[in-house]
């Protein structure tokens, strides 16, 4: 005898959801559109494994991710192998083995699951799905603007209402607090200060530049207005030229774009773990979580890259809810030639597989509108 209450066929661990058939559809079908919008720009798309080796796949800007890549031993060579949390190392990867000898600005996009061994981007998440695209070889503010176009045209095409796009440049904060000859106690406590945006603990750990991250910390908001304060900084060299980068993609951004929604954060840094320039956090209006994120990194063998991973399923929640195809009853006999006809048209048949005694019955009891009748179609009350 066992207390252990009886098994749950149901039961899946935790992070880990049934899509049906309503959200499974619309995510495939949003999915497509996005694929879509980003092959009409010249992106081609490639599909990388699930699994790759661990040595493989969290090396580089993979490293970054390991932490929450899942492990398993392949039985046949006995090597550690690993589930990808992210797509992006992955596409690095291609980029520089497979297509290395392919012209550059190198242009790919990818869908696809990907697992995680902790929480992504909502903390029960575990296995997600992205869609994406990367622009490999050029660096300059028009590559990151076309980043940022093109998901600004997939969300547009999905429906999604109030787009933002949070621009920063994470490199930036680091460069100014080490231009200030901090100890490595005191630079942990900044940089922490900074990331839970607490404006007086910076003032009181900052010293002589706490006037200048006090002014980065509060400009955070509509990009003109946050450049502006930006710009008006007295800033070391180096870190001004990174703040004229983010300028200039700001620029770049709105000429291809007009009426855009940027933000500009200067002093977010927080996640941003293999990114070297400008940043992108993408929202809407009325979510909390994040539809996607993307920026600047540096590709394997040393090519600068730039690319942008949206969340399909965040972008579900977003978007508006897709209208479902209309669905057909067709009574055993239907004429098969009328059958593909409805189909052609863009209805969803459903076939009888026997005589019943009231087909308007079960096609309602099936979800459908319409019966087949006469050689045409009647609606079901």
């Amino acid at each position: 005898m066992t207390d252990d209450p009886p098994f749950n066929p149901a039961l899946l661990p935790a992070g880990f959801v049934d899509l049906l058939p309503t959200d499974a559809e619309a995510e495939a079908a949003g999915m497509e559109d996005l694929m879509r919008v980003f092959a009409s720009h010249g992106y081609s798309r490639v599909r990388p494994p699930l699994l790759e080796f661990e040595d493989t796949l969290l090396s580089g800007s993979g490293a970054a991710v390991a932490e929450q890549a899942f492990r398993l031993m392949d039985p046949d060579t006995r090597r550690m192998m690993a589930l990808r949390p992210d797509i992006t190392p992955q596409i690095a990867r291609i980029a520089a083995t497979r297509m290395a000898d392919a012209p550059r600005p190198l242009r790919l996009s990818y869908a696809g699951p990907c697992v995680l061994a902790g929480g992504g981007a909502r903390e029960s998440d575990r296995q997600i799905s992205q869609a994406g695209i990367e622009l490999i070889g050029p660096d300059s503010p028009q590559a990151d603007a076309e980043i940022v176009a093109l998901g600004a045209e997939g969300l547009a095409v999905l429906g999604v209402p109030g787009v933002s796009f949070d621009l920063t440049m994470p490199s930036l904060v680091p460069a100014l607090i080490g231009e200030g000859g901090y100890g490595p106690a005191d630079r942990q406590a900044l940089m922490r200060a900074l990331d839970r945006k607490d404006s007086a603990a910076v003032a009181r750990l900052a010293g002589g530049l706490a006037p200048v991250l006090t002014d980065m910390l509060h400009a955070a908001g509509p990009a003109a207005r946050a450049l502006e304060v930006l710009g008006a900084l007295s800033l070391p060299p180096a870190v001004r030229a990174l703040g004229d980068r983010l300028a200039a993609t700001v620029a770049a951004i709105e000429a291809r774009v007009p009426g855009i929604r940027l933000t500009v954060d200067p002093v977010e840094f927080r996640g941003w773990r293999y990114h070297t320039g400008v940043c992108m956090t993408v929202y809407a209006h009325g979510q909390h979580a994040e539809l996607g994120r993307g920026g600047r990194y540096i590709s394997n063998n040393d090519e600068p890259a730039c690319g942008l991973t949206l969340r399909p399923e965040a972008l579900l929640r977003a978007a508006p809810p897709r209208a479902g195809r209309v669905r057909v009853f067709l009574p055993a006999g239907t004429d098969p030639a009328f059958a593909a006809r409805l189909r052609a048209e863009g209805y969803v048949t459903v076939d009888a597989l026997a005589q019943v005694a009231d087909p308007d019955a079960e096609g309602r009891r099936l979800d459908c509108a319409l019966i087949a009748s006469g050689g045409g179609v009647v609606a079901l009350n």
